[in-house]
């Protein structure tokens, strides 16, 4: 659907929603101002996304967007002109034409998608307990294990630099070693302890919840290449913004992994992107499906992060659209900063389902010709409740109207339309493959086997000056370390390569931090900074 098919076609600066007595449009400028899709299972909220997403990627504004059950990605396909679709587009005014849009597959395991990672530091404390499902305590020594981390400068990439540096900060158990060097994790758990008591208890908890994490496939999510949000936010060959979709079918087998993955790309928007004031067109929109799982048992201190985050991003030129069934699975004060409604059909069967029939009516502002209690629970498919910002901000009265026929294909792809798709993918090839990069667990693993290899040698060394001599030229040069292991000096030699050739003089330093650290680059020689959610700020 383009602009010159019908008066009611999308504009420059409004994406054309549904019609009734009145039309329904919503304007690109107040976009970011976020907005809310609900309704019972069945009642069109994917439609009613994919019709909004297709308008945004019209104009130019990438979109994101969480796809449960397969069903949204027929975005990347021609549409087919169906007799219901022709029939509601000639009731509506509209002239339909098919039409498809430039998407990126994504897919936490891999398998439907490009793969998306993020390194354990980037993630942060905060989002890590959440997901764990940790206590206060266990949170407690989290947050200690992160900042040994960050202040010994040791990366964490994966799970196994997790689970090394949580082996690393257990209290020592036993006689102590008369020679307190004998113990190579000596200055790490004196560290950790000058932060509070840190029990093995509490730590053997946490690894158990790790291994539940890494059951669920934490083990995929986190590590190297990391994602780089700036390919979400690019537009196609013809200025359209590109629809980036989560594959999240075998997600929602672990609803907290989902919920906590999401809300972390979320804070990661929060951080890095600029201020951007009031924009005539969002940077990015953010379709948060199942947005019930992000709120359900967080506690306030989260809850009161997940509120700055939302009303402080507008600023960011990015837009987040909740969609669920009830409006009371959202929390009233994140619910006040979603502008943009659009409500299918509820039903009112039990207690719960009257009171989320009333909130719901309770959020609109009134229309004197529409008793909205009575019409929520009368709405047929493809119908709904709208009411957009408009003008000055302030929202518009509530209308029903029936929600426009989408003009890319409604409904799931085949699995050979799905590689198609991937093959001609712009991401192809930079996040397929998984990276290694030398991080915590391999700087701990050096520390055992240098102290071993100093309790081994002979006091003073061997052979006299000249042994001590050789001794410290094969390390160098990697003669008696053993193979598949890089010494000391080819460490050194990697590095210092890499930074050469890869910044000039005064990015040196910084470099070679990355080269150590993974995406942990210029942290050499200053305190790691953490912003609204406990993620890593990469200034």
């Amino acid at each position: 659907m383009t602009a010159h098919d019908s008066k009611l076609g999308d504009t420059d600066d409004k994406i054309f929603v549904g019609k009734g007595d009145e039309q329904a449009w919503l304007t690109l400028a107040l976009a970011n101002r976020h907005g809310l899709v609900t309704g019972a299972t069945g009642t069109g909220k994917t439609v009613s996304l994919q019709v909004m997403a297709e308008g945004f990627a019209r104009a130019g504004v990438p979109v994101f967007a969480a796809d449960i059950k397969g069903d949204l990605s027929g975005i990347c396909e021609i549409g087919e002109a169906k007799d219901f679709i022709l029939k509601r587009a000639t009731e509506m005014g509209l002239t339909f034409q098919p039409d498809q849009f430039s998407t990126v597959f994504w897919d936490v395991f891999g398998e439907q998608g490009h793969p998306v990672r993020a390194t354990v530091t980037e993630m942060g404390p905060l989002l890590l307990a959440r997901m764990l499902d940790l206590n206060d305590v266990q949170e407690g020594v989290l947050n200690v294990a992160f900042r040994v981390a960050d202040e010994s400068l040791l990366p964490l990439l994966d799970m196994k630099d997790l689970r090394s540096l949580l082996d690393a900060i257990v209290p020592a158990s036993g006689k102590k070693a008369a020679d307190a060097e004998e113990d190579p994790f000596a200055e790490i758990r004196k560290a950790a302890q000058s932060f509070g008591n840190v029990s093995k208890a509490t730590v053997g908890t946490i690894q158990r919840q790790l291994l539940v994490l890494e059951n669920q496939g934490g083990t995929k999510f986190f590590g190297e290449p990391a994602l780089e949000l700036k390919d979400f936010m690019k537009t196609d060959s013809d200025g359209r913004g590109i629809v980036n979709i989560l594959v999240a079918d075998k997600l929602m087998e672990s609803p907290r992994l989902y919920a906590t993955f999401l809300l972390w790309l979320l804070s990661e928007l929060f951080e890095e992107l600029p201020e951007a004031g009031d924009l005539p067109k969002p940077k990015l929109v953010f379709f948060f499906d199942e947005a019930h799982l992000l709120f359900n048992d967080a506690p306030k201190a989260l809850l009161d992060k997940i509120e700055q985050v939302v009303r402080l991003i507008r600023s960011k030129g990015v837009g987040v659209y909740f969609v669920t069934q009830n409006p009371i699975d959202v929390p009233d004060r994140v619910l006040g900063q979603l502008g943009n409604r659009v409500q299918h059909a509820l039903r009112a069967f039990t207690p719960r389902d009257q009171k989320a029939v009333a909130a719901a009516a309770q959020t609109f502002r009134p229309n004197p010709k529409l008793d909205t209690v009575k019409v929520i629970t009368e709405l047929g498919k493809g119908e709904a409740l709208v009411s957009f910002l408009e003008g000055n901000g302030t929202p518009s009265m509530v209308e029903r109207v029936m929600i426009r026929p989408p003009s890319a294909r409604i409904g799931p792809i085949t699995p050979d339309e799905r590689k198609a798709i991937m093959a001609a993918s712009p991401m192809k090839g930079k996040y397929d493959t998984a990276v290694d990069s030398e991080s915590a667990y391999e700087m701990l693993q050096k520390r055992i086997a240098d102290t071993a290899a100093t309790a081994d040698s002979p006091a003073g060394g061997s052979g006299g000056i000249l042994g001590q001599i050789g001794s410290i030229v094969g390390t160098i040069f990697g003669t008696n370390v053993k193979r598949g292991r890089l010494s000391t000096g080819q460490v050194i030699a990697r590095d210092v390569t890499r930074s050469v050739t890869n910044q000039v003089i005064g990015g040196m330093a910084a470099n070679i931090g990355k080269s150590v650290g993974g995406q942990l680059g210029g942290s050499i020689g200053r305190t790691l900074v953490r912003g609204a959610l406990g993620g890593l700020l990469r200034r």
